[in-house]
């Protein structure tokens, strides 16, 4: 069960990462950010996130990070699920100092992504304190750690944070380019857990913006990708999001079918009570909007009840918006102003921008029904201002449409014009199903304005002008019809050409991510780009490379002992985890050949530290197999034991083959590594000479030298085994 404090914790959080969301869709735009962010440290640990954590399991934890015969994969993971575990929810203070811990460590050890580490928990800890420009600040170095190792997975994770933190602050270009990166690397990399969080995250920042054909397409596919996966919560919530875009279409009942739903699914797996206000709030504005008045106060005010005890002021501030609403449709005005300044205020102390441009239009609105015109310019201004400083058109269409009816109830023809042409902008911009029928109809209001403009000042004329005026009026009025006919049919030829090349495009750029995919699992990144722009890609001469070797010692004797399924799923479990050590260390991995493992550091792009990492990603390679073995061993089940090693010099690397072709590399370097392997012992890692000589001052290494060898076909050979040195 959830403690007191962890409930705590948690409520803020979730307000606080909500802010910045528009509230006419109250839930839609914080639940998937809510579910990415909390989704993020539920696969990081083996329990609920939110469950209480107990302390002999913390001091288990700890002891790992204390542990230095642990590699740093290993140490820091442990530390990262400490801080999750133990003191994220009940002690946010303290991560601060923890993260610099992480920092410390990095330095130590020369293990980058311990930095990284430490920037995401302080950039989640000044995300919760609303200090969202230092938010940033901390992702964006997470960001550039991963950028510079080579890290994908973390690479996409701190790309959709970054770009949560720029939607936040109201910045949706920027957004929806770090968190289409994100989902493009997601994709690549397969992981279709985070491709859900991604993909909400795009169709939460849509919506804000009133896109919401864009919203309900990045939505639709989450759905499907949950489904698929037994997800229920990532199900029930998507279900929501789903139904308050069909309730801005006014698909009433479509949304309270999807929302009955949602709560149906809350309700079974046992969700919080913050989930439960959300959606009875989103039930009570589909009740408004079918002006079954009674039946959405009953359902609002249910939330409201739910929120005030959560003391979550941003959704209370929301409930009693559309509160206020109710209120002034059922005629009670004054009831409906108070709560009107209530959510006004409250979101403008928890900096909730979407919320309080909201309630203004809303309050302007009203006073422009009672025919209180100063009041409404007032408050239909600042909302409008406020829409297009966070970018979102919706709003500034419902603003635009305000002001244009208060200029022209005060006689100020000008400024009412000047509203129109802008309102018949947004309306295009927003592609809306009557586009064309609401053309026509601005136009005709347009010239009628212009009608009674010249009527008024023809009212002091002589007869004949009057009636010279009358006969103006009638061609106008001609006019005004064939023009809007004329509109009528290019806005619809233009909409039905925008749906087919949005769909063309659509098809176009799945095809192309799924072939940049596949290539991307064949070639480097930069060969795979060099063959897309010139249809080629050369060989290569590279002065220094470091070609790693591994082979399974007795892996005839464990085949025989091993079904096939079993055995492929044993050379799966370790070639998978070499997979991810490589791209820890930033290495090409050549290929596979039955049992045997090549790779190589140094290409396609040289760096100072290749021969380094490589030495590096064959000693954890190591430590694997032996780990693997031991564990094997205590469930008596076969196991292979593994020689590595490591040659560094010249080679060719270039692409062979037309059909299924693939990334190679050529010379005697090659041959060279491959004897390192074979003359190499089990649970040791042989290296070359010239491998010795550029790394024999390297600190952190310890040598031992096994003098010349025999080698076929090279004659004797110096070689060396090598090993991390251990502190005294």
């Amino acid at each position: 069960m959830m403690t007191a404090t962890h409930f705590k914790f948690r409520s803020i959080v979730e307000m606080q990462i909500s802010k910045g969301l528009p509230s006419s869709i109250p839930f839609t735009l914080k639940r998937l950010w809510i579910l990415f962010f909390t989704g993020v440290l539920i696969l990081s640990s083996s329990t609920a996130l939110f469950c209480a954590p107990q302390s002999s399991k913390l001091d288990s934890i700890h002891r790992i990070w204390l542990d230095e015969s642990q590699s740093d994969s290993i140490r820091v993971g442990a530390f990262y699920d400490y801080i999750n575990k133990g003191y994220f929810f009940s002690n946010s203070d303290t991560i601060l100092p923890l993260s610099d811990e992480l920092h410390a460590y990095a330095k130590a050890h020369n293990y980058q992504r311990a930095n990284a580490f430490g920037f995401e928990w302080k950039g989640y800890y000044w995300m919760g304190k609303d200090d969202y420009p230092k938010s940033l600040d901390a992702f964006e170095k997470a960001l550039k750690v991963y950028r510079e190792t080579g890290r994908q997975k973390g690479l996409a994770k701190m790309l959709n944070l970054v770009g949560t933190v720029h939607r936040l602050q109201g910045n949706y270009p920027k957004a929806l380019d770090c968190m289409k990166q994100s989902l493009k690397k997601y994709e690549l990399i397969g992981n279709q857990q985070r491709m859900i969080y991604s993909l909400g995250n795009i169709g939460i920042t849509y919506s804000q913006q009133g896109d919401y054909v864009n919203a309900l397409i990045h939505f639709e596919r989450a759905l499907k990708i949950s489904e698929q996966l037994g997800d229920q919560r990532s199900i029930g919530q998507l279900l929501g999001d789903i139904s308050t875009i069909y309730s801005e279409q006014n698909e009433n009942a479509k949304a309270l079918e999807y929302l009955e739903r949602d709560l149906e699914i809350a309700t079974e797996i046992g969700e919080d009570q913050r989930r439960i206000s959300q959606t009875l709030n989103n039930i009570g504005l589909v009740y408004l909007d079918q002006e079954n008045n009674p039946r959405a106060l009953e359902y609002l005010e249910r939330s409201l009840e739910i929120r005030l005890k959560m003391k979550d002021q941003r959704g209370v501030a929301i409930t009693q918006m559309n509160i206020a609403l109710v209120y002034y449709k059922l005629g009670e005005v004054r009831r409906a102003f108070d709560f009107y300044q209530r959510s006004l205020a409250l979101a403008i102390e928890v900096g909730d921008k979407n919320t309080e441009a909201k309630t203004m239009a809303r309050m302007g609105d009203s006073y422009l029904e009672l025919g209180n015109f100063s009041k409404s310019l007032e408050y239909c201004t600042k909302a409008y201002e406020l829409y297009k400083e966070i970018g979102a058109k919706a709003g500034e269409k419902q603003t635009c449409s305000c002001l244009y009816d208060t200029y022209k109830s005060l006689g100020n023809c000008s400024e009412a014009l000047l509203f129109l042409e802008e309102l018949q902008i947004l309306e295009v911009d927003l592609n809306e199903t009557e586009t064309a029928k609401k053309l026509q109809q601005m136009e005709f209001s347009k010239i009628m304005l212009q009608d009674s403009i010249v009527k008024s000042e023809e009212a002091r004329r002589v007869e004949q002008v009057h009636n010279e005026e009358l006969r103006h009026e009638e061609r106008s009025r001609n006019i005004a019809f064939s023009l809007g006919g004329l509109l009528l049919i290019l806005a619809a030829g233009l909409y039905a050409r925008v749906r087919y090349i949005r769909k063309s495009r659509s098809i176009l750029q799945i095809e192309k991510d799924r072939s940049e995919s596949l290539l991307l699992n064949i070639l480097p990144e930069e060969i795979a780009q060099e063959l897309k722009e010139k249809g080629k890609a050369d060989a290569r001469d590279f002065d220094l490379v470091s070609i790693l070797f591994t082979d399974f010692k007795g892996f005839t004797a464990a085949s025989a002992k091993l079904s096939a399924q079993d055995l492929v799923s044993e050379i799966n479990v370790c070639f998978e985890a070499f997979d991810g050590i490589i791209d820890k260390y930033g290495i090409e991995k050549i290929k596979t050949i039955g049992d045997a493992y090549m790779a190589a550091g140094g290409l396609p792009v040289p760096t100072k530290d290749s021969v380094k990492k490589t030495v590096l990603a064959a000693l954890e390679m190591q430590e694997f197999i032996s780990k693997r073995k031991v564990q094997n061993d205590a469930d008596d089940k076969p196991a292979f034991e593994m020689r590595v090693g490591v040659h560094t010099g010249p080679v060719v690397a270039g692409i062979v083959g037309v059909k299924k072709f693939q990334y190679d590399i050529w010379g005697d370097t090659v041959n060279t590594a491959s004897r390192m392997e074979s003359n190499g012992e089990v649970d040791k890692v042989n290296i070359s000479q010239a491998t010795y000589e550029l790394l024999k001052l390297e600190p952190e290494f310890a040598f031992e030298s096994r003098g010349k060898i025999e080698v076929k076909g090279k004659g004797e050979m110096e070689m060396w085994f090598v090993s991390v040195k251990s502190e005294e």
